[in-house]
């Protein structure tokens, strides 16, 4: 089976991903109330009573909306660093003591036959982290909510067979957007949101022979649009002399309101 993954909805709105292999079945992030991820959940099938655990990057609410009341609905152990701990103890209520896991960033856990490693990431919360996944020779990350890609990331996420990655914002659309001047800075910080541009940038540098496809996530609704975002990223890959199609590299969508498709990966 390899990994099987699938995006259910990624966006300002809320954020979650469903990840798993033939005895493994975790859930990163719960960005919307139970009921919504219920739903978005039977879309691909799943039942939520068969989830492992929730694996979660930080605190910030379009990550963690419903997290309190999902866990403890299904009984799911949830596992985040002790920073974000911190601050998740003050907005999702109580969860069983049995039920929080600790998971330092850098560390790798077993899963079953799926291995999980953590990893740091540049934004305005506790302790932020992405994760990367391996299953035997193969691997997926997720890295969003970046505020600039550093080397430690690019080490984390190089070589992944699939990779879920930020591409947040046109700099243009925002600049010339609704949002507060405030608002713009923070999103345009080293401690804000991954643009297009920066995506493109970041991918020149870690396609490799194994990545398959790139799927551009966190995408906002008011600065951005993802035909807009895969010309971008795609036109400074062609710029750099990296064709798409001759890399067999394929540029992959993700929805603010609905899951992906289920993604298979498999070197067998």
């Amino acid at each position: 089976m390899g990994i099987r993954f699938s995006v259910l909805s990624s966006g300002s709105t809320g954020n979650a991903t469903i990840v798993e292999t033939e005895d493994a079945k975790l859930l990163v992030d719960v960005g919307f109330s139970a009921k919504r991820m219920e739903q978005l959940l039977s879309e691909r099938d799943v039942n939520a009573a068969d989830i492992d655990g929730i694996l979660v990057t930080h605190e910030h609410s379009d990550h963690i909306k419903g997290l309190g009341a999902f866990a403890r609905k299904y009984d799911l152990p949830v596992y985040a660093n002790e920073k974000t701990w911190e601050e998740l103890n003050k907005q999702i209520g109580k969860i069983a003591e049995d039920k929080v896991k600790v998971m330092d960033t850098g560390e790798m856990k077993d899963f079953g036959s799926l291995k999980v490693a953590s990893f740091g990431i540049s934004h305005d919360a506790a302790e932020p982290v992405g994760y990367s996944f391996y299953h035997e020779e193969e691997k997926l990350s997720l890295a969003t909510d970046l505020g600039y890609m550093s080397g430690k990331v690019k080490e984390a996420i190089i070589d992944s067979d699939v990779l879920v990655l930020e591409s947040n914002h046109d700099v243009g659309m925002l600049r010339m957007g609704k949002y507060p001047w405030n608002i713009k800075r923070r999103i345009l910080s080293d401690i804000g949101h991954l643009s297009n541009e920066a995506a493109g940038d970041a991918l020149c540098e870690l396609l490799s022979g194994d990545t398959k496809r790139v799927y551009l996530a966190h995408l906002s609704r008011d600065h951005n649009m993802m035909d807009l975002a895969k010309l971008t990223v795609n036109n400074i890959l062609e710029e750099q002399g990296i064709r798409v199609q001759e890399k067999e590299v394929t540029l992959m969508d993700t929805f603010y309101d609905r899951p992906t498709m289920w993604d298979t990966i498999s070197r067998k």
